[in-house]
């Protein structure tokens, strides 16, 4: 069966009203984007972060009625609030950082969360997901009641680490998190089809992680680990305003090139005043399973000279082993699927460090 033609959706769109304007939705101005490719279908509704709980029930009836049009395999509809005008400078003398839209003088998000840890790197390719989602079990596994949030809206891949394929329900006009491994988790890739590329400019991607964060119903927790994505860009920032971190983890490779990205995402961190509780050294090593014997592919100690050259703590060495990418491929973390790995061992201590650093 052929898929609709954005044109057809926009027309299926038109059937739903406005709230705030009575008028439809497309004749509105709502559709900020609209994009469908193998049957997947996106949308992302402008709105103003006022309107963001009236406008729930609208996205719903607007996911299920595309949902339902003919040659459509999935679709997902978001709303995106893109930063208002503004304000024009006051003159000489009078209060500034009052303008609209600026996001350090909004409220903070996961205000209800202990302590909230950001898991970045400098680069990708260095396994910060696999550390972030074997770092949230292991704290779960010490008694904490945790939440794990995947801030890479482009490229999610805690539902693939996780095991799950199941969308989250919808209570109240909020997302409850996937429960899973003792913790609690969400993921853009929870709610789009897993072969669907997000193709959004920056604001839309801002929009939907922070409907990540403020509209799940996350309750009372004690940790919450973000997986953030790779580099030093908007997601960083917006972060580390929006949200009052208790420290960030840094992940990095032993070889120079990482290294040298892991010191611009520690820079990063302290330029905004986040305090960095430390760097973790992923694929440290490799351990034949056969023999035994010790190969240090990328080199050894990188991370550990850089920390002390920083004068940041060193958080431990995670060893690179066939165990941690089975573990992630088959979805059960290693600290859950082999806990007598070296790896799950490596990961428990770094849980032990990081629980003590953040005093929980």
């Amino acid at each position: 069966m052929p898929q609709p033609t954005p044109e057809q959706l926009r027309a299926a769109l038109a059937t739903l009203a406005d709230p705030a304007s009575g008028r439809d939705l497309v004749s509105a101005g709502r559709i900020d984007s609209l994009q469908v490719k193998d049957g997947l279908v996106q949308v992302a509704l402008r709105v103003r972060r006022e309107e963001a709980a009236a406008m729930e029930p609208v996205r719903r009836q607007a996911e299920a009625l595309l949902a339902g049009q003919d040659g459509v395999r999935n679709a997902t509809v978001i709303l995106t609030a893109h930063r208002d005008t503004p304000a024009p400078t006051p003159p000489q003398g009078h209060a500034r950082g009052h303008a609209h839209g600026d996001p350090r003088q909004q409220p903070k998000l996961l205000a209800e969360v202990g302590a909230v840890i950001a898991i970045a790197s400098g680069k990708g390719g260095v396994g910060k997901s696999t550390v972030a989602t074997n770092l949230a079990v292991a704290l779960a596994g010490r008694g904490l009641a945790v939440g794990l949030l995947d801030a890479d809206i482009y490229g999610p891949s805690l539902p693939h680490m996780l095991g799950v394929t199941r969308r989250p329900e919808v209570r109240d006009d909020k997302m409850l998190p996937i429960k899973v491994w003792g913790l609690e988790a969400i993921s853009i890739g929870f709610i789009t089809a897993p072969d669907t590329a997000m193709i959004w400019r920056g604001p839309m991607v801002m929009g939907a992680l922070q409907q990540l964060m403020e509209q799940v119903a996350w309750g009372k927790l004690d940790v919450m680990v973000i997986d953030l994505p790779p580099g030093t860009g908007d997601a960083q920032l917006t972060l580390a305003q929006r949200v009052t971190l208790a420290g960030a983890v840094i992940v990095s490779t032993p070889q120079d090139v990482a290294l040298a990205d892991a010191r611009r995402g520690v820079k990063m961190f302290e330029t905004v005043g986040v305090k960095i509780l430390g760097l973790v050294e992923n694929m440290s090593f490799f351990c034949c399973p056969e023999c035994g014997h010790r190969t240090e592919i990328f080199g050894h100690g990188g991370a550990r000279a850089e920390a002390a050259r920083l004068g940041v703590p060193f958080l431990g060495e995670i060893p690179l082993l066939a165990g941690v990418r089975e573990s992630s491929d088959s979805g059960t973390p290693i600290v859950i699927s082999a806990p007598e790995n070296p790896a799950a061992a490596a990961f428990q201590a770094l849980a032990a460090s990081v629980q003590k650093a953040i005093g929980r």
